[in-house]
């Protein structure tokens, strides 16, 4: 037999080696689902949008526009604190007339809202700008469905784009609020006590709840609408009804429904359920509980339905209230805007997760 004829065996080729799977801290394999997604996806899409919010001119212009706003009032309210100094330096809570204080405007007469009337009526626009365009815009340019075929659940990308524009209205209140601070402390060289900067802090919590009501209310819009200029459209025409036309409507509508009529017990469950309606806009819950907190003489802020309650609210005793007295007449209004940003919220991602989304 010669070596042309000999058989040669075939060689079969090593199995290439495989890494083992990576085990979970409780010992089980992840599926694949679970290991193509990163920890954390959302984390992932809100540092791009905070980032990408940072570095854009609308968060220039709005800082300088907010600080601005903040200002005026500012200066003019510690100039009136200045000029009354005797009068002012015996009462407690002077730091806090910075926020509260409507100031006059020279000798002309004309006043000027104070910095939490500024903050009420300029800090909707805040969230509905960082919000209104959040997913219509990466639909209309064609990067969402992209941005979906990323290793990242579906859900992370709204709850990203919801943190990032919270993690934006927190610094810029952190900034507004810090700079209104140290102007009153350099222009009246009065130091905050504790419990000041107690409710300062929790000011800022609350308006950082009444401006995320608009940003959820802004993310609904960019997911229901189609264009970005729709949203918009819609967001600041609600936003102009409710801040600046919405006492307006709320009066018209207590005419008709409690009319201040009948006897005097009817004439003060009339003036109660109007104050129930009122409550209807979050601006008007956001003005009681802002007040109340900056304010220790506010000691209600629920009007008595029987004159009996009237009556006894004319015999208390006027009295600084603390802190804790302060935020048990406050927390009706917290969760009501918590229950509001939640439900606004939980619309818009409902809305995103039933939307389909073609290439």
């Amino acid at each position: 037999m010669t070596a042309e004829s000999t058989p040669v065996p075939a060689v079969t080729p090593p199995a290439p080696a495989t890494a083992a799977p990576r085990r979970r801290d409780d010992g089980a394999i992840p599926s694949r689902r679970e290991r193509s997604v990163p920890h954390a996806g959302w984390m992932v899409v809100a540092g791009k949008e905070f980032a990408d919010h940072l570095w854009s001119i609308r968060f220039v212009i709005l800082l300088l526009l907010l600080g601005l706003v903040a200002l005026i009032p500012m200066y003019f309210a510690a100039d009136t604190i200045r000029s009354v100094a005797s009068q002012v330096t015996s009462s407690s809570s002077v730091f806090l007339f910075l926020f509260t204080l409507s100031p006059q405007v020279g000798t002309t007469g004309v006043q000027i809202p104070s910095a939490l009337d500024f903050v009420r009526l300029a800090g909707p626009l805040l969230g509905i700008v960082f919000a209104f365009d959040a997913v219509n815009s990466e639909r209309a340019d064609g990067t969402l469905p992209r941005l979906l075929s990323q290793p990242i659940f579906r859900d992370d990308v709204i709850n990203g784009k919801f943190a990032a524009g919270l993690a934006v209205i927190g610094l810029v209140l952190t900034f507004i609020v810090l700079l209104i601070a140290g102007f009153g402390i350099v222009r009246l060289g009065i130091v905050p006590s504790a419990e000041e900067l107690l409710r300062i802090t929790f000011w800022l919590i609350v308006t950082f709840l009444y401006i995320a009501i608009w940003l959820a209310f802004g993310l609904l819009l960019s997911v229901v609408a189609r264009r970005a200029a729709t949203s918009a459209l819609v967001g600041f025409g609600v936003w102009l009804v409710a801040t600046v036309f919405g006492g307006l409507i709320t009066g018209i509508v207590n005419g008709i429904v409690a009319p201040i009529t009948g006897s005097p017990d009817q004439v003060a469950s009339a003036y109660s359920l109007q104050q129930t309606i009122t409550r209807l806009l979050p601006d008007t819950v956001y003005q009681e509980a802002a007040y109340t907190i900056l304010n220790p003489q506010v000691a209600a802020v629920t009007n008595p339905a029987t004159i009996g309650g009237y009556q006894q609210a004319a015999q208390r005793i006027p009295s600084l209230q603390s802190f804790e007295q302060s935020i048990l007449l406050v927390w009706p209004h917290i969760v009501i805007m918590l229950a509001i940003t939640a439900g606004l919220f939980a619309l818009a991602y409902v809305q995103f997760m039933r939307q389909e989304v073609r290439a």
